[in-house]
């Protein structure tokens, strides 16, 4: 857990503390840490996130000369595993909308404001405006997502038995932490989809694009100029070299069906409308590029979303039946069909701030009033609360069936990293 726990702080992104913690940087001069794949590793991003991740876990590396140096090289391999996520977030094409990095660096902001007491003092410890800071921040908060998505989309199928959750305990029970408050919570999630405006609205832009490819006009350019994937719209559209299985289906029957130097007509998936044009076919794989055209939720489908689940939590407070609410409406399709049951979790490990903060304000029973998170708009009830203590195997089993299925996810996506390492050139050049 431990490589994850550190990458996930990577990720965060904290260049600002550079400001702050610039006299404490272990003083090498700047160079290339390490080469990976058409990317390079700084040694002043080795050494700037060497210190803010010491901040973050409370260590003195003036004290702890060990500790820095076993810091430093595991800092290193996990900007090399950032580049390398990266570098496959953009061949698979994920995205994050712009409206959740917004939505990010706000929550971001607000966390920063909270812990250091005021905006004032925000911008002092980081040297700049809100709008500087956020501009500094803005690709690595999104990065962070890009690599977030990548591996929920990975690993989120990934199950476990019973016995596994048995092993686990008995393998691990001395050593787990004593257990903190846990809650037992329920959701309805209502997202923000795009409505038939912003639909029409899609259409007619790639509508216009596929008239200028049909009078001539050079594909590549176009896809420059339009193309909303970040993955490849700056390549003109070129997704390199695929086989079958790499792409989303529709995108995949529309591509294979090509001869060299065709185009589609306008094909939909769920990431938007595509036109793509094949450049060549060797063997099973081929070689595209392709224009999209994202279709973005309009402000009034929002406030639609927004006065629906008003609506629903108003039900849900008058009485109504909250497991009957979330079957039928909600979003979340991995608990929709359970009554929006999350399970239980230990207050202080829920990865959504928002979830933690209001589920600590709930009495057994309430339900929340709605609020606003990247995945859309929420009400919560508390089920249950559990004050700490020692694991008990069949009180706590959904926590410890959640920490082992966790252990397992964690192993894979090593073993799948080190997958990916294989086909990356990567070239150490910094001595530990």
């Amino acid at each position: 857990m431990k490589i994850k726990f550190i990458l996930a702080v990577l990720l965060i992104g904290l260049a600002g503390f550079a400001a702050k913690a610039a006299a404490q940087k272990p003083q090498i001069i700047d160079g290339i840490a390490a080469i990976v794949g058409n990317e390079i590793v700084l040694r002043s991003e080795v050494n700037q996130y060497t210190v803010n991740t010491a901040l973050q876990m409370g260590i003195d590396l003036q004290k702890n000369p060990e500790k820095l140096k076993k810091l430093r090289k595991q800092v290193l391999e996990n900007l090399i595993v950032q580049k390398i996520l990266l570098q496959k977030a953009r061949e698979d094409s994920i995205e994050v909308d712009d409206s959740q990095v917004n939505q990010a660096l706000d929550n971001q902001i607000k966390q920063w404001i909270q812990q250091m007491g005021s905006k004032e003092k925000v911008q002092k410890y980081f040297g700049g405006s809100i709008d500087k800071i956020k501009r500094q921040f803005r690709e690595d908060v999104k990065n962070r997502m890009l690599v977030d998505k990548l591996q929920q989309e990975k690993f989120q199928k990934i199950r476990i038995s019973r016995s596994e959750v048995e092993q686990f305990y008995n393998t691990m029970k001395d050593s787990l932490p004593k257990r903190g408050t846990s809650v037992n919570l329920s959701h309805l999630l209502l997202m923000v989809k795009p409505g038939k405006d912003a639909k029409e609205e899609a259409y007619k832009k790639i509508s216009e694009i596929e008239k200028e490819l049909k009078a001539g006009a050079d594909f590549a350019a176009l896809a420059k100029k339009y193309s909303q994937d970040p993955g490849s719209a700056a390549k003109g559209g070129d997704l390199g070299y695929v086989t079958r299985g790499d792409l989303v289906k529709p995108f995949e029957e529309a591509a294979f069906k090509l001869k060299p130097g065709q185009m589609s007509g306008i094909v939909e998936t769920k990431y938007g409308y595509h036109i793509i044009k094949m450049i060549d076919r060797k063997g099973d794989k081929i070689r595209v590029r392709h224009i999209l055209i994202r279709v973005i939720p309009t402000q009034q489908d929002e406030l639609k979303v927004v006065k629906e689940i008003k609506v629903l939590y108003r039900r849900a407070k008058a009485g109504a039946n909250f497991a009957e609410l979330a079957k039928k409406y909600s979003d979340d399709k991995t608990t929709r069909d359970k009554g929006g049951e999350l399970g239980w979790f230990e207050l202080s490990q829920l990865k959504i701030k928002e979830f933690r903060n209001i589920a600590d304000t709930l009495k057994i029973g309430e339900v929340s009033e709605p609020f606003k998170t990247r995945f859309g708009y929420h009400i919560m009830k508390l089920n249950d609360k559990r004050e700490g203590g020692k694991w008990n195997l069949q009180k706590d089993w959904e926590q410890l069936e959640q920490m082992a299925l966790a252990r397992k996810r964690n192993a894979e996506f090593k073993k799948w990293v080190q997958g990916l390492k294989k086909d990356v050139y990567i070239n150490i050049k910094m001595a530990e």
